[in-house]
């Protein structure tokens, strides 16, 4: 869960993506959301569903610990409001039928069975719920209508693949078809209807050490079944395709910062709600100050701001990133990391000394296992560089200072960079930016700048 949560991504072609709003400033209702009462990085929302309907935005997601919320807004760009249904609806697929009326779709893979919920006028209650169909495995449903005919989707993630089914009515009866898995293109998605009519499919893949990516793939249609690719290879997301709308200029959401505004940049976000006592862009204008929190852990201290690329990952096939800062640690420790498994850095001043040291942090299937990569070196206290390089080719790491920005001195060691949603979360790599002191008091980590570049 990173807040502000629920990133709207805009794109005028489905291939130039721009961030425009997070629906959630905080996500609220339990305090495991601010890594308090045993909370980790794995309470959060997993599978909102977007819909558009009547001249509003709707969004069905399901916290982690709470029932099914939906939020709504007249401008994608909120505001927002939520209301909470009165049970958990998993994975919810929000869906409007052409009279208006609207419904949930909630598959659980434990159990495969899933259930039609049907929302009152407001979408503020549940007023049925029916057993339509049962797949084993079945989870991550999407629901959409094409001409007569009501599709079903669902991720099976025991085999990393995605089902269709299809029904002349949303009670059923289904007949269900395999379209594609994580070896010809990805797994739980749907389709998206473009403005001239045509289709498109997206899903997601289990991409290595960049976490889950998102794949597009043309779409053509069957006997009233979508067929992923195209007629002349069909079943496979291909490499390559053209856009599926023509022209358009190159777009990405920011990277680089220089924290001269009042505000975060929408590419940044906090690893859980933040406590915003602990850090500031006032009090040393052009300066990101993080102050201090107590942890005994990396996986458990607050305020680690994250860098958000797209989907809040690094860019592949490979990226880097500097800052210029100020370490001001006693005796926190403080700097960047490339989190999940995750190389860092740790700034600190214990007994007056400025040392610097690189450690691996892994989360393992017995809990986090942190390892030093190499003897710490000791270094003046003033302004640091700091550099880590991520080659996804390779999913290797390298990790280098300045004590001038010019010349860089390589740290040693192996930093592999993993991706294992069983241990850690399904985000992948990510570049961050943290401070937090095992011993409580004070501590500080200025950042002048964060640069996102090509290696």
């Amino acid at each position: 869960m990173n807040a502000p949560g629920l990133t709207i991504l805009h794109s005028r072609d489905l291939v130039n993506w721009d961030i425009v709003s997070h629906v959630m400033p905080k996500l609220t209702g339990n305090p495991k959301y601010d890594l308090a009462d045993g909370g980790d990085y794995r309470h959060g929302v997993y599978a909102p569903s977007l819909r558009r309907h009547g001249g509003r935005f709707y969004i069905a997601v399901t916290p982690v610990g709470r029932n099914t919320r939906i939020y709504s807004a007249a401008d994608i760009r909120g505001p927002w409001s939520m209301r909470e249904l009165d049970r958990e609806a998993f994975d919810p697929a929000l869906f409007f039928d052409d009279d208006g009326k609207g419904y949930i779709a909630t598959a659980s893979s434990a159990d495969g069975t899933i259930t039609l919920l049907s929302l009152n006028a407001d979408l503020s209650a549940v007023t049925s719920a029916q057993k339509i169909h049962y797949y084993r495995g079945a989870e991550g449903s999407k629901l959409i209508k094409r001409g007569d005919w009501y599709y079903l989707f669902n991720a099976i993630p025991r085999r990393l693949a995605l089902t269709v089914s299809r029904a002349r009515s949303l009670t059923g009866p289904w007949e269900t078809r395999d379209q594609i898995d994580d070896t010809t293109g990805g797994h739980q998605g749907a389709l998206v209807d473009l403005p001239d009519g045509g289709w498109y499919g997206f899903v997601m893949r289990d991409a290595g050490a960049i976490g889950r990516v998102t794949n597009i793939s043309p779409v053509f249609w069957q006997d009233d079944w979508p067929v992923w690719g195209t007629p002349e290879a069909p079943g496979r997301v291909p490499d390559v395709a053209a856009k599926p709308i023509a022209g358009g200029a190159f777009v990405e959401p920011p990277s680089s910062d220089d924290f001269g505004g009042k505000a975060l940049g929408r590419q940044w976000q906090w690893n859980h709600n933040p406590d915003d006592s602990r850090w500031s862009l006032a009090e040393r204008p052009g300066f990101l100050r993080l102050k201090a929190t107590t942890s005994n852990s990396f996986w458990t201290a607050r305020n680690t701001l994250l860098a958000e690329k797209g989907r809040g990952r690094a860019a592949a096939p490979s990226s880097s990133w500097m800052r210029a800062g100020s370490p001001r640690a006693t005796p926190a420790a403080s700097g960047p990391s490339a989190s999940s498994r995750a190389s860092w850095w740790s700034p600190a001043r214990p007994q007056g000394r400025g040392e610097l040291s690189a450690r691996l942090i892994e989360s393992t299937e017995d809990g986090p296992k942190t390892t030093a990569a190499a003897d710490a070196r000791p270094i003046p206290l003033k302004d640091l560089w700091l550099s880590a390089e991520m080659d996804f080719t390779t999913d290797k790491a390298a990790l280098a200072y300045s004590l001038d920005g010019k010349v860089w001195t390589a740290m040693p060691g192996d930093f592999p960079l993993a991706f294992d949603w069983r241990t850690g979360t399904f985000q992948g790599q990510q570049f961050g930016l943290f401070c937090y002191n095992p011993a409580g008091g004070p501590g500080r980590l200025d950042v002048d700048s964060f640069t996102l570049s090509k290696p």
